[in-house]
């Protein structure tokens, strides 16, 4: 027997309490909502209760003797008034935003948009009930508070970032079980864990896993949303992960993941929404109430502002939106042990109705959380709005992908004029980016390749993009990749061309790990995993995007990238949290805490700096404590081996740690080199030098 009473506005969502679920629903504009419940294998609710009470925009009822797993969804009322944004229609069944459970998947029809769609007449009213065709919520049980999980604290400056797709990474592992392979459960069988540990990964950076749909021009050509950026519940995991395990899998994974000492991060797509523009369906946001959730045009409310590219931008700049964002991230860390976030498309939370600002008050929130401020906070700094690329300009406690890194990495070693200026700032932390917002090298997350664009063997694979499995006509992804093939589009059986991009890949490696900050690689980089020229391979759900873990057409690579990640670790001077000043790091002795050097013997003068064809330097680095441990980081971007002379100034002697040349990256055959020594740099490589006595 179920007792319906007015209950609590107060916490949003379905919440059991061991004798009924308390229901509550924002919004501000709507005139009455049906809580409709649901029992599997129904096509329709078997039965509807009128939320009985409404506290500030709160909409709310209690149902006592209501169980966990009882599936529901909301019909809510209101004006049906396009031309001043409001476009309530109660013949659709929406989703509850504070869902933590979805069951089931949209299933398109026309019926699922609140407008007559491709009717002579845009605004007319959709009456089609379109609860067949949609997902529906699950009322879940309390979270135990003896299987809480805790996110293990690691600092950035010992955090290596390994970003990753949940469904491609352990889809074709041959030690996982068949029946694991692409779900949540996969991501903690040890063959995966042991590959991480191995490579030195300390933070498994997930694609996005909270809810999400396949677009419908996508399912109708085939394919699906991939990468997972169209949101539809922002509390509840993707059911297309559970597996056998369901959401048990997923803590029981990043609590193994933890137990290993490697940290969970979360790519979160709170900018926008699945419901795309106007002319997209209603699913959620826009039947509870879309002039509150959504940013539309002040002029004309008809129409949404899109900062997103995706149709829509979610208003976090309104209280209740911005308290779903924050409700949402801590049930992330708090039910999940989630460590950090990175933030898509970030700059559309940062925006009011003057623009972005590193003051507002989505910023100020986290920073004043209590457990928010304690978990890593990653932007991508950009959106495609007016002012919307922002890198070096969020507040502090954040960092950001810095694409002026990739970009100057991958423009150097292709061989562009005029690099070696960008180049160097990022080797030594960016800090022309960074310095003015008060923060350190730590916040500049480096990266030469990431899930939006090639990969890095593609890159020195392909100079064109081959999109065109996406359907699109090869129209879409980045026309701008900073990429070169070495003379041949795509595989090649000419040992020369190999061997010059297997170089190329490892000089691009060695400039991620060897620059203070934090470094990031891409799933698949370190086994040389292509997509064959897809530099979008966002709907790629088959072998363009799942690694291939039994062909490495380099096995060498991944000792390379553990080589790196065991010298940065061990070496402080790699892992600065400090901007270099110039300053000497001992006032009885002559060294500074860098310095730059030609291969004459001499540092760079404002010649040196100005010649935009010079391809040789020196990079000499020191910790941020007054200790004597110094690395010497040589570089040669050119075709031609280069003799390169060092100065007794700068110190030594000198111990071989690294070499881009030998295809695990460990140094052979080499012989001290006295403080005026000479070192001979093979074409496109990269040496690094020790001065500590200690071996790495």
């Amino acid at each position: 027997m179920i007792a319906v009473d007015d209950g609590l506005a107060a916490p949003l969502g379905a919440h059991f309490d061991g004798r009924g679920v308390n229901f509550a629903l924002f919004s501000e504009h709507a005139t009455a909502v049906d809580l409709c419940l649901f029992e599997a294998g129904e096509r329709h609710e078997t039965r509807t209760i009128r939320l009985p009470a409404r506290t500030d925009d709160v909409w709310h009822g209690y149902l006592r003797g209501l169980l966990p797993g009882q599936m529901y969804g909301y019909r809510v009322y209101g004006p049906w008034e396009p031309a001043q944004g409001h476009r309530f229609n109660p013949a659709k069944l929406v989703l509850d935003p504070y869902a933590r459970e979805i069951a089931g998947r949209i299933r398109w029809h026309d019926a699922l948009h609140a407008h007559r769609r491709n009717a002579h007449r845009p605004n007319l009213i959709d009456r089609r009930d379109s609860a067949v065709y949609m997902p529906k919520g699950v009322v879940t049980a309390p979270e135990a508070a003896d299987l809480a999980l805790h996110p293990i604290r690691r600092s950035l400056s010992e955090t290596v970032i390994y970003e990753a797709h949940v469904r491609a990474l352990t889809m074709r592992h041959p030690s996982v079980p068949e029946a694991e392979r692409g779900t949540y459960a996969a991501l903690a069988h040890p063959a995966i864990v042991e590959h991480l540990l191995r490579l030195g990964v300390t933070a498994l950076e997930l694609l996005p896993i909270q809810s999400f749909v396949d677009d419908r021009f996508l399912v109708e050509r085939g394919l699906s949303n991939f990468w997972g950026y169209s949101p539809l519940g922002y509390f509840a995991p993707e059911g297309r992960y559970l597996g056998e395990a369901g959401v048990g899998g997923l803590k029981a994974a990043i609590r193994e993941l933890g137990a290993a000492g490697i940290e969970v991060i979360l790519d979160v797509v709170y900018n926008h929404t699945a419901e795309a523009d106007r002319t997209g369906p209603t699913l959620s946001f826009r039947g509870i109430d879309n002039v509150s959730y959504y940013v539309l045009d002040t002029e004309n409310p008809y129409r949404d502002v899109d900062h997103t590219g995706c149709g829509n931008s979610l208003n976090v700049a309104h209280p209740r939106v911005m308290q779903l964002v924050l409700d949402s991230l801590r049930h992330w860390v708090s039910a999940y042990g989630i460590a950090g976030f990175r933030f898509d498309l970030a700059s559309t939370l940062g925006r009011d109705r003057n623009g972005f600002s590193p003051r507002a008050a989505f910023f100020q929130a986290v920073a004043q959380d209590p457990l928010l401020a304690r978990v890593k906070l990653i932007a991508e700094p950009w959106d495609i709005g007016p002012g919307g690329y922002q890198l070096g300009g969020y507040p502090r406690g954040w960092s950001e992908w810095n694409d002026q890194f990739r970009d100057s990495v991958r423009g150097f070693w292709r061989g562009d004029r005029g690099m070696l200026p960008k180049l160097t700032q990022g080797l030594t932390g960016s800090r022309e980016i960074f310095q003015p917002s008060g923060r350190s090298p730590l916040a500049s997350v480096n990266y030469a390749a990431s899930h939006d664009g090639y990969t890095l063997a593609d890159v020195v694979s392909y100079e064109a993009k081959h999109n065109a499995a996406n359907g699109e006509d090869n129209r879409d992804g980045h026309g701008h990749n900073l990429s070169c093939n070495h003379g041949v589009e795509g595989p090649t059986d000419d040992l020369d061309i190999r061997a010059r991009r297997a170089r190329q890949v490892r000089n691009m490696l060695a400039m991620i790990f060897l620059a203070p900050g934090v470094p990031m690689l891409l799933m698949g980089d370190e086994r040389s995993r292509t997509q064959g020229g897809n530099n979008n391979a966002y709907c790629q759900d088959n072998e363009t995007s799942w690694v291939d873990w039994e062909t490495d057409p380099d096995p060498a690579l991944s000792d390379f990238v553990s080589t790196l990640t065991r010298l940065r670790a061990a070496q402080p001077a790699l892992r600065r949290t400090r901007f270099f000043d110039g300053a000497r790091i001992d006032p009885d002795e002559p060294q500074r805490d860098i310095h730059w050097l030609a291969p004459g013997g001499a540092e760079m003068s404002a010649e040196d700096w100005a010649d935009e064809g010079r391809r040789v330097f020196g990079m000499q680095a020191g910790n941020d404590d007054a200790g004597h441990d110094r690395v010497l980081i040589l570089v040669n971007g050119s075709d031609a081996p280069c003799a390169f002379a060092l100065s007794p100034v700068v110190g030594g002697p000198w111990r071989a740690a690294f070499d881009s040349t030998a295809g695990d990256g460990q140094p052979v055959g080499f012989e001290p080199v006295e403080a005026d020594g000479e070192v001979s740099l093979p074409p496109r490589s990269v040496q690094v030098f020790l001065s500590s006595p200690e071996t790495v």
